[in-house]
Order: structure tokens, then C-alpha cells, then sequence
């Protein structure tokens, strides 16, 4: 399934982990971060998974499970966690990392660097993260070159957003935080936002006189 992307289902693969076999889609029974790196022992691999060690509490306050890949053995990744909880005092790796050493897997997942190569001159994985959906389907999907490590509180933000907007008919605007305006989605009318945010909302006067930038808090 190449492309795989936002709106597209995860395919139900079997997946040999650091927590044994398991079937994708009876993993991802809730909100799910699939995320690949391009390899063990590798420097910003290694301070990404402590990262993600470290957020999750962050993640389980909000019911969302963890699930890494890295194109190497379930016994390389056994050794690696031991390097990624060291630099990351205090933070345990408690969830599944995918082995993917014949590197299938991100192919499927679309989890390939175009440029990036390895000694052997085979493309090695992008920095991808896919946050899914209990309906198996990917909702967010970041992509950054293997050059580039992510940024861990954007990865909670942007889950928070997508959170809120499964709920309501609300969209977050930029640079949005928890607890602040988010805006109504401009398929409702002001006739049905009346019904749907009780706590009411405003309406920014803008040039155009069209009336579509209301915003409204769904947090108190």
C-alpha cells in the first residue's frame, strides 16, 4: 500500500516486536502512535525513544498507546533499549518496537527516506509518525528526514487537537494550546452553534463581513 496517508486504513500486518507477535489492528484498539526510525544505536534515534519514554504518561492520561520501528532484530532492539533508558534516567521503554530488518515493513507503511542511504546504498527509513485512529485509520502523519528529530510536545499538541475535534465541530487554530478558543467549524450554522456551545461564542469582525471565524472554548 504505498502512499500511506492521512485518511488511509493501516493494514492488519503481523508484526514480530519486543513484546512478542501481535496483529496491528488488534493493537490499535484506541488512539495509536505508529512511529519508524532509521536504525539501533543511532544518535538521534536514541534521544527520540528516550523522548517518547519520557511523554508516556503524557500519552496514557489521554489513552493513547505507543508503538515504534526499527529496521533491525527484536534482540538489537533489546540491547538498544538499555542504551535509550541510560541517556534517559528515570524513563522506562515500555512499549513495543517493531523489528523490520529486512525493511518490508516501512515500505508498506510508507515510511521511506527518497534521498537517504546506508553504507549499502538502500534507502533507510524517514522519521515517520502516523497518530491512528481506533478505526485503524491514520489521522496525523508527520514526516521529517532522518536528519531531523522530532519535537515531542508538538506530537502531544497536535494529539489533544485531534481529540477535540472528534467530539465537537470545532478545528484548533494556529498555534493552539490546550485550554484556549478553538473555532467552530464553518459547516455549522450560528443557529446550530447556539445549540451545540451553551457557553456560547464570538464571532471576529472581519473586512468580508462573512461571519465564518467564531471561536468558542471547549475546555471549560
Amino acid at each position: 500500500m504505498p502512499g500511506l496517508t492521512i485518511g488511509d486504513s493501516v493494514p492488519n500486518l503481523e508484526v514480530e516486536t519486543t513484546h512478542g507477535v501481535i496483529k496491528l489492528h488488534d493493537y490499535i484498539d484506541t488512539w495509536t502512535i505508529l512511529f519508524s526510525h532509521p536504525g539501533d544505536f543511532t544518535p538521534v534515534c536514541t534521544t527520540e525513544l528516550g523522548k517518547m519514554a519520557a511523554h508516556a504518561p503524557e500519552f496514557a492520561k489521554r489513552g493513547v498507546k505507543l508503538l515504534g520501528l526499527s529496521c533491525d532484530d527484536v534482540s538489537s532492539h533489546a540491547e538498544w533499549v538499555k542504551d535509550i533508558e541510560a541517556y534517559t534516567p528515570g524513563c522506562k521503554v515500555t512499549y513495543p518496537i517493531i523489528a523490520d530488518p529486512q525493511r518490508e515493513l516501512i515500505k508498506i507503511l510508507n515510511m521511506v527516506d527518497p534521498d537517504e542511504k546506508d553504507s549499502s546504498g538502500h534507502n533507510v527509513p524517514s522519521r515517520a509518525l502516523h497518530i491512528v485512529g481506533a478505526d485503524k485509520r491514520i489521522k496525523l502523519s508527520f514526516l521529517y528526514p532522518a536528519s531531523t528529530g522530532r519535537n515531542m510536545d508538538e506530537v502531544v499538541r497536535v494529539l489533544d487537537s485531534l481529540e477535540r475535534s472528534s467530539k465537537n465541530k470545532i478545528a484548533t487554530p494556529a498555534n493552539w494550546k490546550p485550554g484556549e478558543d478553538v473555532v467552530i467549524s464553518p459547516s455549522v450554522s450560528d443557529k446550530e452553534a447556539k445549540k451545540l456551545f451553551p457557553q456560547g461564542f464570538k464571532t471576529v469582525d472581519l473586512p468580508s463581513n462573512k461571519g465564518y471565524l467564531r471561536f468558542t472554548n471547549v475546555d471549560h
